[in-house]
């Protein structure tokens, strides 16, 4: 018999409704007061107003109203507890010692040891006034080799000009991400001519670690900037087919960690399904990216208490007082946050949507904290800088290194980012519904257990990683796009 409420820890205050539910019916012997739409809270008992309501163990909000047993809790009742200068301390904490998976998978071996699970040709352009002209010259290309349909990557943005200081830095530092992603197999950067982001100095800092692969020009250089490019393409495409996929074990896959349209069971099936499925792949040597900092505001002590040191538990307590400076220099308030879906689907407070995020990282140590634009080097858990954004976010994991995204969502979204991206869906609804958009169903967890969920997330992320696309791949949705903050000219 399915259950109809979930209670995720012995202390919580709340149930979670597993399907809607109506005003009367008894659950777990409590009679409903209200209509219970699903993903949301039950009160498990009477709680006075000014009460810290409890979910996942820990605090999620302050109770704004009386509440009966049985009443919904939700925006009406409940606001968010949390305050803009918390006080922080380290306190190291047992992590997670997941055993280390024998998997493999077919994998592109780079010149610096580095592994790719595609073989892409990026067309990269410095500034975004040439964004026009490197689809045209991937519309030719891809005419004369139908078999690179898919598999020709546009990095388009609309900056790389009127742009000064660290803004430009930060354009130029993610391009350079990007170009250097081990899923590319050949790298065109295609400039203007006259932008500051000025294709010279572009290649000059550009590192990766076979130039063979890259070719360069500006389109004011040449007359016909299109066939020009196409042949440029061709020279790339000569290398590339030399290459061929070779059996790598986890230790080789760098995985990105993402959620958005969360709802009120991403904490409870596919984010945490996900931490599991981390957890296996960093206990074989493997690579984990988590980012998304303003869904950390209300649980990143839980992440700082996984620090591998206290010289990471810094790290990361930057991180977050950075961030809150960042909202505070503009005037915003950085608790401004669940969004419209997001509450919709049962999230009430950011304490409570943080508390379902970080756990998309499992239980695993923290071994770096990087900022914005840095590459990954540290096999494990690594936090980057960046926003919770989809697309800024999904871009920011990719530019680090990240060949592969797992993203959670509960309200659904048809995004994919220039790396494959898998959609993992937090409920049967969504998985049906958007059968078109979503990779896995996560809901299984509540009908197979976490254990064998985690198998069959792992066999699909091999059979990807193994070179089987994507359902954002199918859809030709790769999308790129750079968090910003400086001046335009």
């Amino acid at each position: 018999m399915a259950k109809d409420v979930l209670l995720i820890e012995e202390n919580d205050d709340v149930l979670v409704a597993l399907h809607p539910l109506k005003k009367g019916e008894v659950v777990e012997g409590i009679t409903l007061l209200d209509d219970i739409p699903q993903a949301h809270k039950i009160a498990r008992h009477d709680m006075q107003k000014g009460n810290v309501l409890l979910k996942y163990g820990y605090p999620i909000g302050i109770l704004t109203k009386d509440v009966k047993k049985g009443q919904w809790i939700h925006t009406h009742n409940l606001k968010t507890g949390l305050n803009a200068t918390p006080t922080y301390s380290y306190h190291k904490q047992g992590i997670a010692h997941a055993a280390p998976s024998k998997r493999t998978f077919q994998g592109y071996v780079r010149k610096d040891g580095r592994v790719g699970i595609r073989n892409d040709l990026y067309l990269l352009p410095t500034v975004g006034c040439v964004n026009m002209n490197i689809a045209l010259m991937k519309r030719e290309f891809v005419k004369k080799h139908p078999e690179m349909e898919g598999r020709v990557k546009l990095i388009q943005h609309p900056y790389g000009c009127s742009q000064l200081g660290d803004d430009l830095d930060v354009t130029r530092g993610i391009l350079h991400g990007l170009a250097n992603n081990p899923n590319c197999g050949g790298l065109l950067v295609v400039g203007l001519g006259c932008e500051n982001n000025r294709l010279s100095i572009f290649m000059d800092n550009l590192r990766v670690s076979d130039m063979s692969r890259v070719r360069s020009f500006n389109c004011q250089d040449v007359e016909d900037e299109v066939g020009y490019g196409v042949k440029k393409m061709e020279e790339l495409y000569a290398v590339m087919q030399q290459d061929v996929r070779i059996e790598c074990g986890l230790d080789k896959l760098r995985l990105g960690v993402k959620c958005g349209g969360s709802d009120g069971f991403s904490g409870l099936t596919a984010n945490p399904l996900l931490g599991k499925v981390g957890e296996v792949i960093g206990a074989s040597g493997g690579t984990v990216g988590l980012t998304e900092v303003p869904e950390m505001f209300g649980a990143e002590q839980l992440l700082m208490n996984r620090a591998k040191d206290e010289k990471t538990y810094e790290k990361i307590v930057r991180l977050i007082e950075n961030f809150k400076a960042y909202y505070a220099k503009n005037g915003q308030v950085c608790y401004e946050n669940p969004s419209p879906g997001n509450k919709d689907g049962g999230i009430t407070t950011l304490e409570e949507k943080s508390l379902g995020c970080v756990q998309k990282g499992g239980h695993m140590e923290v071994v770096d904290c990087l900022d914005y634009g840095e590459e990954i080097v540290t096999p494990g858990l690594n936090l980057l800088n960046g926003p919770g954004n989809d697309i800024v976010a999904s871009t920011n994991l990719a530019a680090a290194g990240c060949t592969l995204i797992c993203f959670t969502t509960g309200r659904g979204t048809p995004y994919g980012s220039i790396v494959p991206t898998l959609k993992l869906a937090t409920n049967h609804v969504l998985a049906s519904k958007k059968a078109n958009w979503i990779d896995f169903d996560a809901q299984v967890v509540f009908e197979e257990g976490f254990d064998k969920a985690r198998e069959q997330l792992l066999d699909l992320i091999v059979r990807t990683a193994s070179g089987e696309l994507s359902k954002a791949e199918k859809n030709g949705n790769e999308q790129i796009a750079i968090f910003k903050q400086g001046v335009t000219l």
